[in-house]
């Protein structure tokens, strides 16, 4: 079984109502992610199993948001769990900090100096990947369809609930 980043837009009503009704904002992603449409697909994304390797890429060049987890618990009750445990909040502000910081970041240069024994090393989800010796071309494409991604929410003023399942 995979384990795949991924991400809802939530305008302010809807983070609003998410908020209360935890119950309503899984539905709510459930319904998006099952749609074949261009309107739920401007509202979900996916950086399949390349979340682990953007997160250590992200990091290691100082990258001033965590886009990939998050940076906030949702005030829900315990045991609110979307696959590997609840989804995590990127408010709109953070966002749009998130798009200030991507000219800084771009995608051709996101795995300069790294190799892939160097994900190997740090245990990098999926592992065997790096261990085959496999290129980041695939990590670094994620970035550029999440940047692009991040761009429409930050327009839009929309946060982001984000998760692994």
């Amino acid at each position: 079984m995979s384990m795949i980043g991924q991400y809802l837009r939530l305008a302010p009503a809807e983070l609003e109502r998410a908020s209360r009704d935890p119950d309503w904002a899984a539905e709510h992603a459930h319904d998006l992610y099952g749609r074949d449409d261009a309107a739920a697909a401007a509202r979900v994304h996916e950086t399949d199993k390349a979340w682990n390797a953007l997160d250590f890429l992200l990091t290691r060049r100082g990258f001033p948001v965590d886009v990939v987890f998050g940076e906030a618990d949702m005030p829900w009750p315990a045991g609110s769990d979307w696959g590997y445990g609840p989804p995590r909040l990127l408010t709109a502000e953070r966002v749009r900090a998130a798009v200030d910081a991507l000219e800084a970041h771009a995608p051709d240069a996101l795995a300069d100096g790294v190799a892939p024994a160097d994900l190997a090393a740090a245990n990098v989800y999926p592992q065997i990947v790096w261990e085959r010796g496999e290129e980041l071309d695939w990590v670094v494409s994620h970035w550029a369809y999440l940047a692009t991604y991040l761009r429409a929410a930050a327009r839009e003023g929309d946060a982001l609930l984000l998760w692994i399942s």
